[in-house]
């Protein structure tokens, strides 16, 4: 059975850096066939224009600061029966497509979600998760090797994460895509909102793993402090306005007020904010608000047929290969392993030192993967601070936890 077309759709502004790194990771997934979209200000339209290991990528003009419509852009110019979402400050495992895709062979789902490790490499940001009627998520428990494919109750949604999701092209085009009245949040969540209430499908699969960095923006500082609330507030009067009957938004509305609140109160405790900047950030907040409850939202008309044919990108199938070595062989060990990166292979590093450190993950500017750690030190963080082993132990070990996302158990 030949596989699903898919368009993968990157939004990018003012994070050029961080767009290369990405494509360098989107081009080492593996599956076929597939596209990819990118919709970028001139920078990233300059680095994706010279990006010589990924040709064939569609490049579309957009430098507003309105990700709803940067995404419906890439929407109509995708041609895949699937389009996937990653952004441009995340990097894709090689499996990546091969298990986010797999659960649109039911034609009952529409939508699919990916798990989301942090900086660490190790830790995950965002799991499995489900939106009551007011949007709030909540974690569920699911098999961690499979994936789960669930129907919400009336009035409860499937979360998906914007930055590894997926849907039938057809279906987000068919319930108008993303609202431009959510120019930067809840714009996924207001797409998940809709697709329960039309009774679609949403698998969650845990091993279509993204690294996601909090790359700096207009809005948020790298250490993920905010710089502007406005657009926050903005969304969720939107949000109320479409989801929420009218006798419970000023409950919800002080109840996100006071999370708001807290959250900017425990970053200047930490030293990162200072008073005048939570008064500032809360006056944003709440200017947002008044805003969003006169914004137009809804009625967006998308093209049925993408406006330009389907255009794979011409990747090569990679071997992919796990290397393990001390501590003070590490950075010979990644430069040869860039070296065959160059040549066509998925290489993983593992450098152990001979300590009790926790271990962290990163995908680097030449294409390895590299982890670090001690050799009796934890790298999933339920496993205890202290493990006696051996050398070969250990790599087979985090050979073996990374194998179905890095494609180590196809080799």
């Amino acid at each position: 059975m030949s596989e699903q077309t898919v368009s993968v759709i990157i939004v990018s502004r003012g994070r050029p850096d961080a767009l290369l790194r990405c494509l360098t990771a989107v081009a080492q997934v593996q599956y076929r066939p597939f596209e990819v979209v990118v919709v970028a200000c001139p920078a990233g339209i300059a680095v994706t224009e010279t990006f010589e290991i990924l040709p064939n990528i569609k490049c579309i003009a957009f430098d507003e600061a309105n990700i709803s419509v940067a995404r419906n852009l890439g929407l109509v110019n995708a041609a895949g029966e699937i389009v996937a979402f990653i952004d441009d400050d995340a990097v894709p495992e090689p499996q990546w497509l091969h298990h986010l895709v797999a659960p649109a062979v039911r034609s009952d789902v529409a939508a699919m979600g990916g798990f989301v490790r942090g900086r660490n490499g190790i830790s995950f940001q965002y799991k499995a998760r489900t939106l009551d009627a007011q949007g709030t998520p909540y974690d569920v428990e699911i098999d961690p090797l499979q994936a789960t494919i669930l129907v919400p109750p009336k009035g409860r949604a499937i979360k998906t994460e914007g930055t590894n999701m997926a849907f039938r092209r057809d279906v987000l085009v068919g319930i108008g895509g993303f609202d431009p009245a959510f120019r930067f949040y809840l714009d996924e969540t207001d797409v998940n909102m809709r697709l329960a209430r039309a009774g679609y499908a949403t698998a969650l699969v845990p091993l279509a793993q993204v690294h996601h960095g909090y790359a700096a923006s207009a809005t948020r500082r790298r250490d993920r402090v905010p710089r502007d609330l406005f657009e926050i507030g903005a969304s969720w009067a939107v949000f109320q306005r479409k989801h929420m009957p009218k006798d419970i938004r000023a409950t919800h509305w002080a109840t996100q007020v006071a999370s708001e609140r807290k959250r900017l109160l425990e970053h200047m405790v930490a030293g990162r904010l200072e008073p005048r900047d939570v008064r500032r950030l809360m006056k944003g907040l709440k200017a947002g608000y008044s805003e969003g409850q006169s914004r137009s939202f809804g009625g967006t008309t998308l093209a049925r047929h993408a406006l330009l044919p389907f255009r794979p990108v011409q990747a090569p199938r990679r071997a992919a290969h796990f290397t393990t070595v001390r501590g003070l062989s590490g950075t010979a060990a990644i430069a040869a392993a860039a070296q065959r990166v160059a040549k066509g292979s998925i290489e993983t590093v593992l450098v152990l030192s001979f300590t009790a450190l926790f271990h962290r993950v990163y995908f680097d500017a030449k294409g390895v993967w590299v982890q670090r750690g001690g050799l009796f030190g934890r790298s999933d963080r339920d496993d205890p601070l202290f493990r006696l082993t051996t050398k070969p132990r250990r790599a087979e070990r985090e050979r073996v936890r990374v194998s179905h996302v890095r494609g180590l158990d196809t080799v």
